[in-house]
């Protein structure tokens, strides 16, 4: 299963360590992703999710039903 959360479509991004000597070798930024349950009050039912952490800080802000509104209009969801 590729590390990529559920309703933004974070995923892992590529730099560079690099050393004091300015010497640079490749590297991987990997998302923060917890595996949660979400209960969703309009079907009335669990939810579970691989989302990022930044994800779950976003949808206790607006709220899930919101913010699976955004995922299905950018195409992250069916």
């Amino acid at each position: 299963m590729s590390r990529v959360c559920d309703l933004t479509g974070k995923r892992a991004m590529v730099g560079n360590n690099v050393s004091h000597a300015m010497n640079k070798t490749k590297r991987k930024f990997s998302v923060n992703l917890v595996k949660k349950r979400f209960y969703l009050a309009e079907e009335d039912r669990w939810v579970t999710l691989r989302v990022a952490a930044s994800t779950i800080k976003t949808i206790n802000k607006n709220g899930l039903a919101a913010v699976l509104k955004t995922a299905k209009a950018n195409g992250f969801i069916k």
